[in-house]
């Protein structure tokens, strides 16, 4: 998911949800913005992500939000918070979450920003790419607990199996 550097359509920095619009744009990425919000849709390996960028002009914190498209059942919600809670032992940036109001699992990584409020295009492609990469990479084991029954413990040491060679 490498982005070319092209400075003249996006800058070396901007405002933070002005250069996550031209990130958007650069790589073809459908995208919106309302307010103090953008949202968009990546295609990851396993599904197609939705991103949300909320800017806190007050806190100087971008917050961004990667959604991909799993609700969890009141019935396997213990399980998936102990998966959560494993998972997050693995992340370095970010965490994953659930929300209480309908189960939605996401990604979340909150950047608090410099006085200056500005986002630079690294940055800016940094955090898109970590938010879709932990996506991808613990997506499968969502999907061993919530639809192939196996343990939070066992779907994460399958999820985290690297497959060596080629197919």
């Amino acid at each position: 998911m490498k982005l070319v550097r092209n400075a003249e359509r996006a800058g070396d920095e901007a405002a933070p949800l002005d250069m996550l619009m031209a990130l958007f744009q650069a790589r073809g990425w459908p995208c919106e913005t309302a307010a103090e919000e953008l949202t968009g849709e990546i295609q990851g390996s396993w599904a197609t992500y939705q991103l949300r960028a909320i800017w806190r002009a007050d806190d100087q914190v971008l917050q961004l939000l990667c959604l991909p498209d799993i609700r969890v059942g009141a019935e396997k919600r213990r399980v998936a918070h102990e998966l959560l809670a494993l998972i997050n032992e693995q992340t370095w940036l970010g965490h994953f979450d659930m929300w209480s109001n309908g189960g939605i699992l996401l990604y979340r990584n909150g950047t608090m920003l410099a006085d200056d409020r500005l986002l630079t295009l690294e940055q800016a492609q940094s955090l898109v790419e970590i938010a879709v990469e932990e996506c991808d990479r613990f997506y499968p084991a969502f999907q061993f607990v919530l639809w192939g029954d196996k343990s939070p413990g066992d779907a994460l040491k399958a999820a985290m199996v690297d497959a060596a060679g080629e197919a």
